[in-house]
């Protein structure tokens, strides 16, 4: 039994007494390229990475829904499954979990009530979508529970949701499909649009390491919303349904009248999309040259055009491009204002970058960061 679940049966049992029936696992993912787009109906390149959390469950029959965060000092919350569930704002965490499950009573799964203990080893505030990784093992321990079933994308629509009406953060579906449909080994090139999804095989000796900057980010605290709402204003501009719809040309033509920042949200995204279909074909190839350009201009376009990086992120972006040279690449990646910096590159320089970050990196804290290694993981799983 690996060490997170046994953590997960050893929260559970001292909380409730007995065993768990079974314990479900979602991953957190990391965003190899493909920026907020996935609001703007655009692609994204993402990996479910084997970081995941753990919900450890067992069936109740009288309606409560019970539940404790491991990771958050053993923090206890409880709703009703047999009234309206409403936000909770002095426990917000738990919303996730509340969302949810109010999210799968919508779909006509029926919930007699559950105890739930949560752990995870998805670090937080890093931008590797610890809350989608939580909803979706939320979501399908209480299934499993239940003896229902729930399609992968119908669970993920459902976290979405959750973070919209109860967390308050307009996110795309991105983090949700790729805890959800995740596969060992593959990146996904998934269109936000119809929600299809394509499967990119990951080269042997290609490594995927993340790097926390150290500087914990948010996204409940308007400024992502704010983003959104310049990306819908931009669309709404030149008449199209998202950004996805408009090539450069369409774009640059239509700009007058335009607000000067909803033009360069929107120039960030529309060549972002161009930028994650041409990034899948080269992580299928292997040509990392020209993925480490993909992933240099994505990241300059979220510093200059879209505005979500830092000068932390921007110094840890700019030691790793340094380093890895021609033989990969390095991007911030997650919605921005701090958080993780993902870097592509062949396997035989990896243990060199995380000598040169060891000696010449250090976080705001004045701490050393640990860069993580990260497998392409199965996607939302019970145990």
């Amino acid at each position: 039994m690996s060490t997170m679940l046994e953590r997960a049966h050893a929260l559970f049992t001292k909380t409730y007494g007995g065993a768990p029936t079974l314990v479900a696992r979602a991953p957190g993912r990391v965003n190899l390229i493909g920026e907020h787009t996935d609001y703007n109906d655009g692609f994204v390149l993402p990996v479910a990475i084997n970081r995941a959390t753990y919900v450890a469950a067992r069936g109740r029959v009288d309606g409560v829904i019970n539940v404790v965060a491991g990771d958050l000092g053993g923090a206890h919350n409880s709703f009703r499954a047999d009234r309206p569930i409403s936000a909770d704002p002095t426990a917000p965490w738990s919303n996730y979990v509340r969302g949810v499950a109010a999210g799968l009573l919508a779909h006509g799964i029926p919930l007699a009530g559950a105890d739930l203990a949560i752990v995870g080893d998805v670090p937080q505030g890093a931008g590797l979508s610890s809350s989608a990784s939580l909803e979706m093992a939320v979501g399908f321990a209480l299934t499993q529970l239940q003896g229902c079933e729930i399609a992968p994308t119908d669970l993920a629509l459902i976290g979405q949701t959750a973070e919209h009406e109860y967390a308050g953060c307009q996110c795309g579906v991105m983090d949700q499909l790729v805890s959800a449909h995740g596969a060992a080994g593959h990146a996904l090139l998934i269109d936000c649009r119809d929600l299809a999804i394509r499967r990119i095989a990951i080269p042997d000796d290609i490594t995927i390491m993340i790097i926390p900057s150290g500087q914990t980010r948010g996204l409940v605290d308007g400024a992502y919303n704010m983003r959104r709402a310049q990306c819908a204003a931009a669309a709404a501009h030149h008449g199209v349904a998202a950004l996805r719809d408009l090539e450069p040309k369409q774009l640059d033509d239509g700009k007058s009248g335009l607000d000067a920042i909803a033009f360069r949200r929107a120039r960030h995204v529309v060549s972002e999309n161009q930028r994650t279909l041409a990034a899948a074909n080269c992580l299928a190839d292997g040509n990392l040259v020209q993925l480490g350009l993909l992933m240099a201009e994505s990241h300059n376009s979220m510093r200059d055009d879209f505005e979500i990086t830092t000068p932390v992120i921007d110094q840890l972006v700019h030691l790793l491009q340094s380093a890895i040279g021609t033989k990969g690449g390095a991007r911030m990646t997650g919605g921005g204002f701090g958080g993780a910096v993902v870097a592509i590159m062949q396997q035989s320089i990896a243990s060199e970058i995380e000598k040169i970050i060891a000696d010449r990196y250090t976080t705001p804290s004045g701490m050393p960061t640990t860069p993580m290694r990260i497998t392409a993981s199965q996607g939302v799983s019970v145990f």
